[in-house]
């Protein structure tokens, strides 16, 4: 069922005008046919406000889903989201006779009472507000993750899709204070809401923030990345005192029967970067193929965050997940608990922040259990001083096609808007820094990790760090080294201790192609990641350094960025309909170069910005290692193209270099998902 919150439209009876009148505060018209997600919108509220949406799945006395005068409904339906992908971008592409003959059924009946749609006694107009939805499920493919396309007509669409999506966190033209229009990533194996009716797309209510980033997955100068996926996990502090959790000043507040106050986290074993850089030594003398190394939440403060950057790029690891304990920075301000996520770009780290929305609470039981009498007195219920900021969620898409999301410890248990957004967008996996006990099967983690893994099938990992592990005692219990829970649909569920001598852990996950389902009565495609089959690995650091100096806090600053991690995004967006193009119709490239250009009047009617200067540049060099060496008799290749970005261009601008990774990524990836699929590269080597 879409999550989209009721509206006062008055006493008189809902109409699918009047639902979306009052949502959009626009009519029905034609205008909606140039842009899919904006027809996905409407058919979704309506079938959400009617309940017409269990049609699909029950059908009323008499009739029959999908419909029998349509033949093969399932393949009708996927053909017209394809033609209306190609039409969308270039008028001159037919217009899908499917789409056109419900459209026009529709059109004729928007001032129909939703009552009588509910009931199924308009069932003609039932089956027409059925098929549009699947239609624009289906011409919103790729719109998130770029998926390999059989052609690559709707590629220019789809980067214009992507850039709206980066832009504005919506893939609808619709004010996203009235709702939103998100990708999919993973959709539920069954269930019979109105959520598991799509599979490329849904809708959800406003109040929540959402912002879509594109990030390469590996260091640009490295190799493409095998089926695996490595992460360091880092449990730290590995020792936590009692002296660790200090009341805040004056927060105590004496009410008759429940006083609370503030309680702050602030642990004294404070980052060792020596320690830090002897235990990725090892990690990498296991494994070259580190990712990301991922910190629990709280392990670093705000002021480190540079330094530990530095050391992980030395070892040539691009990717950072921290917890991150904010300062007080005046009297009277709570700080910020977030997570950290960095990505390096060969030009700078890229950066994105996503908050912890929900405060701990310290009970008398739980001051009993973490051993914390001593530092909190225990008839006061102490919560965590931390500023409780706007609801906003990010998902990072990785250049394999994995999405990854991030949520701080409290959120992972709030059944909250946040929570309803994750679990439909179904990223491949959920990340989740931890201030907690042992991550063991039986505690609370473990539970609310179950809900994402078995509906959509996201992978859920769960760390805390180790000196918090062995402080929970709960009924003086022994203490644990189990500092990490892996779930996932395929392999279920998996501890993960810390063993003695060990600073860390290396958890490798494969990385395969699985089902994206509907339930619509649209045919299964295995066009999805997932990730399963976990190993581990202990690490131990390495006896003495064996890089470079670790850095000091006197060291020069990281590089800027070119582009900030939005604009980035857009970079990345049509870095991949190029590849798209290259792979599957050359013939195309010239329009993609034209169409993605700084002055287009297309953003304008989907009302977006243009472009910073700094992307400019970077789209114009990218442009220009398109065409300027390529003959022009001679039609250009993904081969030709890699051919050109692989070759070293000593003393190149930085735009060219930021151009050049971001688009040699993307063809690298293409080529291996076309050479996966068994497809083969249009042209061909020449």
């Amino acid at each position: 069922m879409s999550s989209v919150h009721d509206i006062e439209v008055g006493s008189y009876e809902l109409t699918p005008s009047s639902v979306w009148r009052g949502f959009a505060g626009a009519e029905i018209d034609d205008e909606l046919l140039e842009w899919p997600a904006d027809l996905f919108a409407l058919s979704d509220l309506v079938l959400q406000r009617s309940e017409a949406h269990r049609f699909a799945l029950s059908p009323p006395s008499g009739a029959s889903w999908p419909p029998d005068r349509l033949g093969d409904w399932a393949t009708g339906v996927a053909d017209a989201g394809r033609s209306w992908s190609a039409w969308v971008e270039d008028h001159d592409q037919p217009f899908p006779e499917l789409l056109a003959e419900e459209w026009a059924v529709f059109r004729s009946a928007v001032e129909t009472p939703l009552s009588r749609l509910g009931h199924g006694h308009d069932w003609r107009l039932c089956e027409a507000v059925l098929t549009l939805h699947a239609i624009a499920d289906e011409a919103c493919s790729g719109l998130g993750v770029a998926l390999t396309a059989s052609d690559g007509y709707g590629a220019i669409y789809r980067a214009r899709g992507r850039e709206l999506l980066a832009r504005k966190g919506s893939l609808s033209r619709a004010p996203v204070e009235a709702l939103r229009v998100l990708p999919k990533v993973r959709t539920a194996p069954n269930g019979t809401s109105l959520r598991t009716l799509s599979r490329y797309v849904g809708v959800f209510r406003p109040g929540v923030e959402t912002h879509w980033h594109k990030v390469g997955a590996r260091l640009p100068a490295t190799e493409p990345e095998t089926e695996q996926t490595t992460f360091l996990l880092l449990p730290w502090p590995l020792r936590v005192r009692e002296s660790d959790f200090r009341p805040v000043p004056g927060s105590v507040r004496s009410l008759t029967r429940e006083p609370f106050g503030y309680f702050e986290f602030a642990p004294s074993e404070e980052l060792d970067l020596d320690l830090l850089d002897r235990t990725l030594t090892a990690a990498l003398d296991e494994t070259d193929h580190v990712q990301t190394v991922i910190l629990p939440e709280s392990a670093v403060d705000e002021s480190q965050i540079d330094e530990l950057e530095r050391v992980l790029a030395g070892h040539r690891i691009g990717g950072l997940i921290a917890g991150v304990r904010g300062r007080l920075e005046r009297p009277g301000e709570l700080p910020s608990n977030w997570v950290h996520y960095g990505r390096s770009t060969g030009q700078g780290w890229q950066h994105m922040r996503q908050q912890k929305h929900h405060r701990w609470s310290l009970d008398e039981g739980q001051i009993d259990q973490y051993h914390l009498v001593g530092a909190l007195h225990p008839h006061i219920r102490w919560w965590e001083a931390m500023e409780v900021p706007r609801r906003s969620i990010h998902f990072v898409e990785r250049a394999d096609g994995a999405v990854l999301a991030t949520i701080v410890c409290e959120d992972l248990a709030q059944i909250d808007e946040v929570a309803e957004v994750v679990r439909s967008v179904g990223p491949t996996i959920v990340v989740t820094p931890l201030l907690d006990g042992p991550q063991l099967s039986s505690r609370w983690a473990a539970r609310y990790a179950s809900v994402l893994a078995d509906d959509p099938g996201s992978a859920v990992l769960t760390l805390t760090s180790y000196g918090m592990a062995r402080r929970s005692r709960p009924n003086r219990r022994d203490p644990s080294s189990i500092i990490a829970l892996w779930k996932d649909p395929v392999g279920g569920t998996r501890e993960i201790p810390l063993e003695a001598g060990a600073q860390g852990v290396l958890l490798t996950m494969s990385v395969d192609l699985t089902v994206r389902r509907s339930g619509d009565g649209r045919q299964p495609v295995e066009n999805c990641l997932q990730l399963s089959d976990v190993s581990v690995f202990q690490v131990r650091a390495a006896g003495s350094s064996a890089t470079a100096p670790t850095p000091t806090p006197t060291s020069s600053p990281p590089a800027e960025p070119l582009v900030e991690p939005e604009e980035l995004t857009i970079l990345r967006s049509w870095a991949e309909a190029v590849a798209e193009v290259l792979a599957s119709a050359p013939e195309q490239l010239d329009r993609t170069l034209a169409d993605m250009g700084g002055d287009a009047g297309w953003r304008a009617r989907l009302g977006i910005e243009e472009w910073s200067a700094p992307l400019a540049a970077a789209v114009g060099a990218m442009r220009r290692l398109l065409t300027s060496d390529a003959p022009a008799d001679v039609e250009q290749t993904l081969d030709r193209a890699l051919a050109v970005v692989r070759a070293d261009r000593p003393g190149a601008a930085e735009s060219e270099t930021l151009a050049r990774d971001v688009l040699r990524l993307a063809l690298e990836q293409r080529r291996i998902r076309h050479l996966n699929l068994g497809l083969s590269l249009a042209g061909g080597p020449r």
